[in-house]
Order: structure tokens, then C-alpha cells, then sequence
């Protein structure tokens, strides 16, 4: 259990309702035979196009349909609406990713996913906030946890288990730190200061370009084909 979700009840409240529909996404349904899917989800009430949030903007850069490689982002609250898409979609390679409830959204879509006997290439949570988001389903192939423990009530999840590890590889838990440079560096400023309360690491993280770079090569290597084993172990060294 996530000890700080509560803290995130003002912040509910204070944003705006409504959520991504079938019709808002681009992709084709079927993908395009051999493609790569990428499927995000967004923490907290922020909405599924919100193009200043890490997890839509790392998707609008990923779309290259001319290599099949197609990407949508949905908010946390909306899996229903990602779970119809993603068996229309029907693709080879399927990567999701996701930060805070978006990230703890990873593994509760993933469980949706393997009763259906969908399989998921890989799986990256990132600053991962809410209930029952520390073991990986078997139908995922590989999963990587981004993650931070400075703020003093909400820390990312650590560390993310397989729930059969000889069907799932843990590629890592990797901790990212905001209590001093460059992490205590990153400006804040035009974030609104109910964003921040209690939550300055947290936000930092959405906002470090170096875990988005991190994510973004994850998940070019698993939709290129790459050894992800390898290139995980270069990313955590």
C-alpha cells in the first residue's frame, strides 16, 4: 500500500473531470502488422493531452508510424478505455509505461491484460504512488522501476517484484535523488504551489530530463528490438 496516496485528495479536487474517449485516439485499430504500441499513463488528475506532463510528451515524441511505432496516453482513472484500445489495436510488440498513479496504473493494467492473454513486452513505472503496485504480472516480459525516496510523505514504489520471475525479468530498481544537485536543482517555479505541497521530490522527478531520457531509451530498445538486458545494464551503471 502506497502510505502517502491521501495526499493527492487536494489535488483531485482541485482539477478538472472528464477523460480520454475512443474517439480522441489517432492510432490505427489494428496497428499495422509488426508495430510497436505504446500506451502511458498519467499521474493524478492530469489529463490524458496534457503536452507539459513527462509521460505525454516522452509519446508525442516516440510516434514514428513511418517505423510503426505508435503511442497514446491515457489519464489513470480511464485503463477501461486503454484496455478496449489495446485489444482493437491487437499489437506484435506492446511496451506501457506510466508516472505516479499513472505508474502504479502499470501493473493493475497489466493484470487486466493477462486475464485477457495479452502480453506486454515491458513495463517501466516511474515515481509509482497508490495501492498494490509492487508485483508484475507473468505476462509481462520485462519491467524497469524509476524511483525517488526524499520527499517525506510520498515516495515513488521500491522495489517492483515479479510475480514469476522465471516468466519476468526485473531490469531494475533505480533510485533518482532530489536532495541535492543536480535533482535539488530543478525548477519548480511555474508549477503551482498546490502541486507542490508536500510533494517537491515528486514533482522534481516529473520534470528530470534524465529519467525521461532513461525512459525514452527503454523503450526505443524495446520497440527496435534491442537486448534490453544489455542496454539496462548500461542505463543502471
Amino acid at each position: 500500500m502506497r502510505r502517502a496516496a491521501v495526499v493527492f485528495s487536494l489535488s483531485w479536487t482541485l482539477t478538472g473531470c472528464g477523460g480520454i474517449t475512443l474517439q480522441d485516439i489517432v492510432t490505427p485499430q489494428p496497428v499495422p502488422e509488426d508495430a510497436c504500441l505504446v500506451v502511458g499513463f498519467l499521474g493524478g488528475r492530469d489529463h490524458w493531452d496534457d503536452a507539459d506532463k513527462g509521460v505525454r510528451k516522452l509519446a508525442l515524441s516516440l510516434r514514428k508510424p513511418d517505423y510503426r511505432v505508435f503511442a497514446e496516453t491515457f489519464e489513470n482513472q480511464r485503463r477501461k478505455v486503454a484496455e478496449s484500445f489495446v485489444v482493437a489495436a491487437s499489437p506484435a510488440r506492446l511496451v506501457v509505461y506510466g508516472q505516479s498513479f499513472g505508474g502504479a496504473a502499470v501493473p493493475k493494467f497489466a493484470r487486466t491484460l493477462d486475464a485477457l492473454g495479452v502480453p506486454i513486452l515491458l513495463t517501466i513505472q516511474i515515481d509509482s504512488v497508490g495501492r498494490d503496485d509492487a508485483l508484475v504480472p507473468r505476462n509481462v516480459a520485462y519491467a524497469v522501476n524509476l524511483y525517488q525516496s526524499d520527499g517525506w510523505f510520498i515516495r515513488g514504489e521500491q522495489p517492483i517484484r515479479a510475480v514469476d520471475p522465471d516468466a519476468t525479468t526485473i531490469l531494475g530498481n533505480w533510485r533518482f535523488r532530489y536532495n541535492e544537485p543536480p535533482g535539488s536543482e530543478i525548477s519548480l517555479e511555474d508549477v503551482p504551489i498546490w502541486k507542490r505541497l508536500f510533494r517537491i521530490p515528486h514533482a522534481r522527478m516529473d520534470r528530470d530530463a534524465a529519467v525521461w531520457r532513461t525512459v525514452e531509451r527503454l523503450i526505443r530498445a524495446a520497440c527496435g528490438r534491442e537486448n534490453l538486458r544489455r542496454v539496462a545494464e548500461v542505463l543502471g551503471s
